[in-house]
């Protein structure tokens, strides 16, 4: 079924508020029982949202063939290795905000002759690290402030923040594999 608005149409205007008003009906009964059910709601989906994000990366950097690591589009930005070692150092300095524990970066951005498979399992620890300070809060704990980049913040906020600069990377290892003719993992299966 396809639904063509005409401007104008009133009919049609009655129509999408209508499908807005169940649409977000639909949304917030399925918000409400997921909430009844989780111990922890606001953890529980941050955590589903970095999974979602972490396994898009990870398949993404197991899927590039090793003799494209070293691709960049231009001089002037990294390189999918580099991509890859930036992401993971990040979640160093992310979740040791969230835990308080100061996990030192190993500073895999500035190392470009790490292997595909260094990498992988470079980028596979790092993202324990996160989903170890995830798994260790409750929701007022997460709500609790903690430091980054100068300035005091909810540790969820801090999460968030990790999880949307992790997808805003995959955006770019996206652009990167599709340049090299390959389907990323977000969009395989699909036609």
């Amino acid at each position: 079924m396809h639904l063509i608005w005409v401007k104008g149409d009133t009919k049609m205007k009655g129509n999408r508020f209508a499908f807005a008003a169940a649409l977000a009906a639909a949304v917030a009964m399925g918000n409400l029982c997921w909430a009844q059910q989780a111990a922890n709601p606001l953890v529980e989906g941050q955590q589903v949202v970095h999974n979602m994000v972490k396994n898009n990366i990870i398949r993404a950097a197991e899927k590039m063939p090793e003799e494209h690591y070293s691709f960049r589009p231009v001089p002037e930005v990294m390189s999918f290795a580099e991509m890859l070692g930036h992401i993971a150092d990040s979640q160093y300095s992310y979740c040791a905000s969230v835990t308080g524990e100061r996990k030192p970066s190993p500073g895999l951005q500035k190392k470009p002759n790490l292997s595909k498979g260094e990498l992988v399992a470079a980028l596979k620890e790092a993202f324990a690290v996160c989903d170890q300070a995830i798994a260790s809060l409750t929701d007022a704990k997460a709500m609790e402030p903690a430091p980054l980049f100068g300035r005091q913040m909810p540790r969820l906020t801090i999460l968030t923040f990790n999880t949307a600069h992790n997808d805003e990377h995959y955006g770019n290892l996206v652009t990167y594999m599709r340049m090299k003719g390959l389907v990323p993992p977000s969009s395989e299966g699909r036609r």
